[in-house]
């Protein structure tokens, strides 16, 4: 009787697990699904703040055009691009425009919005990326080592350098960063992606990415990998210090938080070093909160791409939309901002995906 029953027990033991487990599974593919559609309504409203925003002067013609044509041919174009109808059939068409890929066409270069986030585009996801690496290594280095050194001079150094870096406005770090090493040191290039050398070179590629760091290793050329590298070194340090500050408080914060929690206290109380503590047992608890902060903090990057850019003359999207809203050329604004709305959305959804999949209590 035993030896039948056995068999039957066993099943049923396991059937709990796999329950859970389908759970689990469960949950998370609906946590994602729901972010993911969570997307389209944020990008339906943004792009619709976007609209009328840019409406709330007047039609885009007449905002760029309006002292440089006749009143007859400033009319004639606003008919012609259909802007003197209702705001609500403008938006409508709008709508029904994105939906089939097209942003319009610039009023003052007469290009297509999509060609223009293609061409400059690369250039700012090549200096976000960058300056990400500077801030994850900064901040997460730095944040750990005043974590280690609570309340001692390094801590207390490191706090401070981490205000600053946060405080400061990134165009004025910029102008300090090329007085320091491009005038006074004469070691890095001031302005640009690369030098005119490169550029030569990089017109030979047949179909070339517009990233010049990818570019450069499709050369084979290590000189020009070298000199589109020394290019990036400022701007990306202006960029990537101002999210390494929020990252060391960050970083520093959590990391004590774990540190005093009870399962630490009792790994330490079993005589584990301190070294193992933080690198085994506090670290992974304290990722939670700064994976979260970090598809805001890209938020605000490429916010901080617009002004790094124009003070290192680094010619992305953030230098157009500088460009471009001075010519006061609307429809190429609209385009930009929306491009940027979209990745940031989508920036979070991935953020959310991660954060849950390290802690699965995110999911619910």
């Amino acid at each position: 009787m035993s030896n039948t029953a056995a068999p039957a027990a066993a099943p049923d033991a396991a059937q709990p697990k796999q329950a859970k487990k389908n759970r689990l599974s469960g949950g998370f593919f609906r946590f994602v699904l729901t972010r993911f559609l969570l997307i389209i309504p944020t990008v339906f409203i943004l792009v619709t703040i976007v609209f009328f925003v840019m409406r709330a002067t007047g039609d885009p013609i007449s905002a760029a055009m309006g002292g440089r044509l006749t009143p007859e041919e400033l009319q004639r174009r606003i008919h012609a691009a259909g802007y003197d109808r209702p705001l609500i059939v403008q938006y409508t068409d709008y709508l029904g425009d994105l939906l089939h890929g097209d942003l319009g066409t610039t009023l003052t270069d007469n290009q297509p919005v999509s060609a223009i986030l293609a061409h400059y585009g690369a250039a700012t996801f090549e200096l976000a990326f960058l300056a990400l690496i500077v801030a994850l290594i900064v901040g997460i280095g730095l944040g750990r080592l005043a974590a280690r050194r609570r309340d001692r001079a390094a801590d207390a150094g490191i706090r401070t350098f981490a205000i600053l870096c946060y405080a400061t406005p990134v165009f004025f770090l910029g102008l300090v960063l090329k007085l320091i090493f491009a005038i006074w040191l004469n070691v890095l290039p001031a302005s640009g992606r690369s030098s005119l050398a490169s550029e030569m070179q990089f017109s030979r590629l047949i179909s070339p990415t517009g990233f010049y760091i990818i570019d450069a290793l499709q050369l084979g050329n290590m000189t020009v990998l070298a000199d589109v590298l020394r290019h990036a070194v400022l701007p990306a340090l202006a960029l990537g210090l101002l999210t390494a500050g929020v990252f060391i408080r960050l970083v520093r914060t959590n990391v004590i938080s774990t540190f005093n929690a009870g399962y630490v206290e009792a790994a330490r109380s079993r005589g584990v070093s301190e070294k193992r503590l933080l690198n085994t047992h506090a670290w992974k608890p304290a990722l939670i909160p700064i994976i979260t902060v970090m598809g805001m903090q890209i938020a605000l990057m490429l916010a901080g791409a617009v002004l790094t850019e124009t003070t290192f003359e680094w010619k992305g999207l953030g230098f157009m939309l500088s460009q471009y809203l001075k010519a006061r050329d609307f429809v190429a604004v609209q385009g930009i901002v929306i491009l940027i709305a979209v990745i940031v959305a989508v920036v979070n959804f991935v953020v959310d995906v991660i954060a849950a999949l390290i802690d699965p209590r995110v999911r619910y």
